[in-house]
């Protein structure tokens, strides 16, 4: 839906001295060596089908397991999907675009990938801040747990994510429409990302970084303080827990959730504090791939490697699927 809003659009900037049509924008990639394509399209060829098949394994695990009908993993398996959708909104077009030895992507391609990448990334940040509760509930007040969450909270809490984000989107999306983009055209990532394109921009782009930080402060730095809040409650109930067999039981339950929260909020940090400093930064180029593709390929991992119920549910499935031929 949102694409058609770009759809056709040519932006035209008429200065004093200049009058320039962008109807396209170049994404620079990794690497502009020709010898070197063949290597990144297969390197990002295996991230991708990794994230794809382990993700979606994760989720096709929990709903056929019904004892994996839990909350915590009705978050996980949200969280599976939405890393799926994530790294589906880059990654193709990167592969498109080496495969034919083409580095454009349309206006409207550009700005919806920003739309729906923003809206996914969005959504992990809300759904690691309800995992976060989840975690504190179980732990903290483990008598309650059901009580607390119960079916209808635990579905709110994802339709809200899922509106804020894509109200949030939609809003960057609608003030880019009215941005005027010069001659130069080159992103030198291998995504359109939103502060990048903003740099290209020949008009004043002041109400959009404002948004951009307001909402990145609002949006990122409330679930972020609830998951460290959460922690820090969980952490004082365990040091009260009188055997050392149920303190490493209650920080197991919590390790995988935490080794996601920091990788997701580690890259993405190192992605926005990078993007500040000169627009061919390697680290900043190297921080995007980590936050839009290593991490939703290592999130299955993390889950199923250190979680014996999802390793449980995986072997029942594909033993399942195995004698069922």
């Amino acid at each position: 839906m949102f694409s058609h809003l770009f759809l056709g659009r040519d932006i035209i900037h008429m200065g004093p001295t200049n009058q320039t049509r962008v109807s396209e924008f170049l994404l620079l990639g990794l690497s502009e060596k020709p010898e070197q394509q063949l290597p990144l399209f297969g390197l990002f060829l295996s991230m991708y089908m990794v994230a794809l098949f382990g993700n979606m394994l994760i989720i096709v695990a929990i709903v056929c397991d019904s004892h994996l009908h839990t909350p915590m993993y009705f978050f996980i398996s949200n969280l599976s999907l939405v890393d799926f959708c994530l790294v589906s909104t880059t990654v193709p077009k990167m592969l498109t675009n080496i495969l034919t030895h083409s580095k454009t992507i349309s206006y409207s391609g550009c700005f919806t990938q920003i739309y729906f990448f923003s809206v996914f990334a969005c959504m992990e940040n809300f759904l690691l801040g309800a995992m976060a509760y989840d975690r504190f509930v179980a732990i903290c007040h483990p008598l309650r747990y059901m009580a607390i969450m119960n079916p209808l909270l635990c579905v709110l809490l994802v339709l809200i994510s899922c509106v804020l984000s894509l109200l949030t989107s939609l809003l960057h999306g609608l003030m880019m429409m009215h941005l005027s983009f010069c001659k130069d055209h080159e992103i030198p990532y291998f995504f359109c990302e939103i502060t990048q394109v903003l740099k290209l921009a020949c008009s004043d782009t002041l109400i959009n970084s404002i948004l951009i930080y307001f909402t990145t402060g609002l949006l990122g730095i409330v679930p972020l303080t609830g998951i460290l809040t959460s922690y820090t409650q969980i952490c004082f109930s365990i040091l009260k827990f009188p055997s050392a067999e149920g303190k490493y039981k209650a920080f197991f339950t919590c390790g995988s959730h935490l080794c996601v929260v920091l990788l997701f909020y580690g890259t993405a940090f190192g992605v926005y504090m990078t993007s500040s400093a000169t627009r061919s930064s390697w680290k900043s180029i190297v921080a995007s791939v980590m936050y839009a593709v290593v991490t939703p390929m290592l999130n299955p991992f993390i889950y199923s490697l250190r979680n014996k119920d999802i390793k449980d549910a995986l072997k029942k499935f594909i033993s399942r699927s195995s004698s069922s031929q």
